[in-house]
């Protein structure tokens, strides 16, 4: 895999798992205002978008896999990191919707 390619995964990754963060930013706006049903739509929609930041990272392991020779850059080092962060994030957006629920 070239690094233009690599490139090109990376900032698929990032850009997906940045919108998921933007959702779930938004979902714990929802929770303070006592919307769980928007919180929970925007859950959902984060997890859309990590399930594509998800697919392009399979992709990549994937190709490592059959023998593909991939020299990691720095973008992609970023790029995990932020999807994975942000996939956490949205595992505790979780856990305090529920709690929110709850309290309720």
């Amino acid at each position: 895999m070239n690094p233009e390619e690599l490139q090109v995964v990376a900032f698929q990754i990032i850009l997906h798992s940045g919108t998921a963060r933007t959702e779930v930013h938004e979902a714990f706006a929802a929770m303070r205002a006592h919307d769980y049903n928007l919180a929970s739509e925007k859950l959902e929609t984060a997890n859309a978008e990590l399930v594509e930041a998800h697919h392009a990272q399979t992709k990549l392991l994937q190709d490592y896999a059959s023998g593909v020779e991939i020299a990691i850059e720095i973008i992609m080092v970023h790029a995990q990191d932020h999807l994975m962060t942000t996939m956490t994030l949205r595992e505790v957006a979780l856990e305090m919707l529920e709690l929110y629920r709850r309290i309720d």
